[in-house]
């Protein structure tokens, strides 16, 4: 067993930028541990993932704000707050927050996770026609 306490006081987000779009930030639940990473992740309004599969899939559950979900080859969804989305292993996907909303969600991303393209910015505005 082990017990991971919350977020140390005056610990700066990590703010990512190599495989995401917009302005995102991350703060990690738990460092990864057997195969398993999990991160509270703030996403600004428009900003999203790049295209990408997890080995064993992941967990979104959706804290506050509004956003989408996209699985290659499928119209993006709505993701509300109280929202949770179950990834399966090796779906190519992306998410992120709505264009007039921010995003917080908690990720449970289980295995590797493989990094892909952008998401193309006519991609990305056409989940919300």
């Amino acid at each position: 067993m082990k017990i991971f306490h919350g977020r140390q006081t005056g610990a700066p987000s990590e703010v990512k930028t190599e495989t995401f779009t917009g302005t995102v930030h991350a703060d990690p639940v738990m460092p990864p541990t057997d195969g398993v990473v999990i991160n509270n992740v703030f996403f600004s309004p428009g900003a999203r993932t790049y295209w990408h599969t997890h080995e064993t899939g992941q967990v979104l559950t959706v804290i506050a704000g509004k956003g989408r979900v996209c699985k290659e080859g499928e119209a993006a969804q709505e993701l509300n707050t109280g929202d949770t989305v179950w990834i399966a292993k090796g779906e190519k996907h992306w998410h992120g927050a709505a264009a007039d909303s921010y995003l917080l969600h908690t990720a449970i991303s289980i295995g590797r996770t493989d990094w892909l393209e952008e998401v193309a910015e006519a991609d990305y505005r056409s989940a919300d026609k």
